[in-house]
């Protein structure tokens, strides 16, 4: 398995003055898939992507990207980056600051297939200080992929976006993970995170919390999710064993359980007339919350 290895953290430590931003986490990155990063604020995200990109370096432990130290110049060139934030030219054309940053790599992507990727073509004429934030966007990603990354980083990419960009994006990046570009995705968006990752990490207060799939993840909340159309009453359902919570929303009663199979049962006994009956089980959300509770901090790291 070590030929898929492109990145990893191991029993990395990275103190800020008296603050231990990460302590001894240990995370892996392969080839071909998307790793999704998560956590809340303060829990040692943005200092793990930092060690990787050799940004910063650790107090203790190892940090290696595609084997070497990630300062290395060889190693950067193996990697894009799209961060939170992007200082780049506002006077310059879309299309010159690809050209521009395509130069930079030896083997970059071809720019038609560049600008189809990221859905840029129709910004291509206009300076980039004139583009709305979700336009800009959806350039910064497309000056991350242009030189053929194996290794790309995602750090928020669909904030300002709106609903169709967003699923464009989406698109695409499973098109690069398809072709083997291994990525780390870090998102507040957990739905986001549920539709493209094959593996998350759960950071809080420097350390991993879980690791696994979104499905072992999500199977760690037991609670299901029962909606259906009824006459009955919410405040009697929720008093049934195995109820978590009942309640009543336009016009449906939505039920929180951890015993789906049981209260289902009881709900069509009592009422023969239900209808239009949906039951799912607990999403990343939910299992996010459960697993980060009380551990945020009101520093980001």
């Amino acid at each position: 398995m070590t030929d898929t290895l492109v990145a990893q953290l191991a029993g990395a430590i990275k103190r800020y003055g008296a603050r231990t931003a990460l302590d001894g986490v240990d995370l892996i990155v392969r080839r071909g898939e998307l790793l999704a990063l998560l956590g809340p604020n303060g829990a040692g995200k943005s200092t793990s992507i930092a060690l990787l990109l050799g940004l910063i370096g650790a107090d203790a432990g190892r940090v290696e990207l595609f084997g070497r130290d990630p300062s290395h110049i060889e190693a950067r060139r193996r990697i894009g980056v799209m961060l939170q934030s992007a200082n780049l030219p506002p006077t310059l054309r879309v299309g010159e600051l690809l050209r521009l940053t395509m130069s930079y790599y030896p083997h970059p992507r071809e720019h038609d297939d560049t600008v189809a990727l990221a859905g840029i073509g129709d910004l291509l004429q206009r300076p980039y200080g004139k583009l709305s934030g979700g336009q800009q966007r959806r350039v910064q990603f497309a000056l991350a992929l242009c030189g053929r990354p194996e290794l790309l980083f995602l750090d928020e990419p669909t904030v300002g976006m709106d609903i169709d960009a967003r699923q464009a994006l989406w698109a695409a990046i499973r098109a690069l993970v398809a072709e083997g570009c291994a990525v780390v995705l870090t998102t507040h968006y957990l739905e986001e995170a549920e539709a493209l990752a094959q593996r998350v990490v759960v950071l809080a207060q420097g350390r991993v919390l879980s690791e696994g799939s979104v499905d072992a993840l999500r199977a760690r909340v037991a609670l299901s999710h029962i909606r259906c159309v009824s006459d009955l009453d919410a405040h009697a359902v929720a008093r049934w064993p195995q109820v978590a919570s009942a309640s009543r929303v336009d016009g449906r009663l939505h039920v929180a359980t951890s015993g789906a199979e049981a209260v289902l049962r009881r709900l069509l006994d009592a009422d023969p007339d239900l209808r239009e009956l949906e039951v799912r089980r607990a999403g990343l959300a939910e299992a996010f919350i459960e697993l980060t509770r009380d551990t945020a901090l009101p520093e980001a790291a």
